[in-house]
């Protein structure tokens, strides 16, 4: 957390657009302390840059003594970067313009609306928007949930009507995105955070599902969601650039 907060300062002095996403950007959105079952350690953090801006963020980083991984950065650049901090282990992603993992998600423009890391709607999109959740991005969604109301603005905020927006006109993201709350709001009690806790969180995903429920769809979205799980709806981690 400390590097990604010195990393965002010297970008943001040498006029470079850069956001932290991911768990790390989770933790420093935090207004509490989290409860012992939601912290976690973090190897990596995610970061987002603007489109047309690779060039600048791969110099940046090398300036910043991050090696590049010369062969994906090749190959890849325009839409992400990879590079790593060799004597402590860690690895830096970058993001150029839009974030795609299961799902590709318009993230880059709205950046410029919090100064360090991206909205709390984009954060919990590009958690939940894994077709195959794993521990820590339960944990990191419910971390979300834990410090923050769902309501229909940004700020401290989960924004609600961003996250049925997108999901309005895209049924895979909004196949995903249910799946994952459903998930979080079942697994809920086994992190024993208390009754004050689960109750507050377990009323944001119940708040934000229904507010999915409520946002007219598209045409887009309805004839997709003829064909339903027939088709699958999601990218795996081998067809995206560089995996998981």
């Amino acid at each position: 957390m400390e590097e990604a907060g010195r990393l965002l300062e010297t970008a943001e002095s040498r006029g470079l657009p850069l956001r932290v996403l991911g768990g790390v950007a989770i933790r420093m959105r935090a207004p509490v302390e989290l409860p012992p079952a939601l912290r976690r350690s973090y190897a990596d953090a995610d970061f987002l840059t603007a489109k047309g801006a690779s060039g600048r963020a791969q110099e940046f980083f090398r300036d910043e003594g991050y090696e590049p991984q010369v062969a994906f950065n090749a190959l890849h650049g325009r839409e992400r970067l990879l590079f790593f901090d060799n004597g402590n282990d860690r690895q830096v992603d970058v993001f150029v313009g839009s974030f795609e993992m299961s799902h590709k998600v318009p993230v880059a423009e709205r950046m410029g609306l919090e100064p360090r890391t991206l909205p709390l709607a984009e954060l919990l999109i590009t958690k939940l928007q894994i077709a195959e959740l794993n521990e820590k991005d339960v944990r990191d969604a419910l971390a979300l949930f834990h410090g923050h109301a769902v309501n229909e603005g940004d700020g401290d905020s989960i924004n609600a009507a961003r996250v049925a927006q997108l999901c309005a006109t895209d049924w895979g993201l909004w196949r995903t995105l249910t799946g994952n709350l459903a998930i979080c709001r079942e697994h809920l009690p086994r992190y024993e955070l208390g009754e004050e806790d689960e109750a507050r969180i377990a009323k944001g995903i119940d708040a934000l599902l229904a507010r999915m429920e409520q946002e007219p769809k598209s045409r887009g979205w309805k004839l997709r969601a003829k064909i339903g799980e027939r088709k699958r709806w999601y990218t795996t981690p081998e067809e995206v650039a560089g995996g998981p």
